[in-house]
């Protein structure tokens, strides 16, 4: 989901166990479901890897998201108190300081951190356990696109969002999320 791992790297359950100090069973196990969840391929030669995600299938997962985040950003905005808004102002820091680091697993994780702090306030875990399926679909070419834009600061739509929260303006909040969550992805389809 942040990017830790690059578009197509093979994985083997042998190293998924011996990473995170666990035998084969569970190895196992969580490989089947994120296979299941479209984080993981498995080829019929039994190759695990991450997603190498085609135009197509990138264009699908950036309109979900605008479907998905559009509607959790509204149903957030009712909900969204004077913390809120500090704490997303916070986030969009350490955003940028992840910037200035050239951290792209940073940079991802803290970007996503923004969203999901968000979204919590729609008070709609159903939508936002879609949208973070499609978040784990994204990661590896999350990676990519970071290495793509070479971003200089942070998102500038996550600005708009922060003011359209302060100003609960529900149309501008949807068009900034919308913004935000397609931009970059339109960049890595050729």
């Amino acid at each position: 989901m942040h990017g830790e791992l690059p578009p197509g790297q093979p994985l083997t359950l042998r190293g998924i166990g011996a990473e995170y100090s666990v035998s084969m069973t569970p190895a196992r196990e969580a490989v089947r479901r994120l296979v299941a969840e479209g984080a993981l391929t498995l080829s019929a030669s039994g190759r695990v890897a991450t997603p190498d995600l085609s135009n197509e299938r990138i264009e699908e997962l950036a309109a979900l998201r605008a479907l998905i985040e559009v509607e959790l950003s509204s149903r957030a905005l009712p909900r969204a108190h004077l913390a809120l808004i500090d704490r997303l102002q916070a986030i969009n820091t350490t955003i940028g300081e992840m910037v200035d680091r050239h951290d792209a697993v940073g940079y991802i994780r803290t970007n996503l951190e923004f969203h999901r702090t968000l979204y919590l306030r729609a008070q709609a875990p159903a939508m936002l356990a879609m949208a973070e399926t499609v978040w784990l679909q994204l990661g590896p070419t999350m990676a990519k696109l970071y290495g793509r834009v070479r971003r200089r600061e942070a998102p500038h739509y996550h600005r708009h969002i922060i003011a359209a929260l302060k100003a609960g303006d529900e149309p501008g909040l949807r068009l900034a999320v919308r913004s935000d969550v397609t931009q970059g992805l339109r960049m890595l389809v050729t």
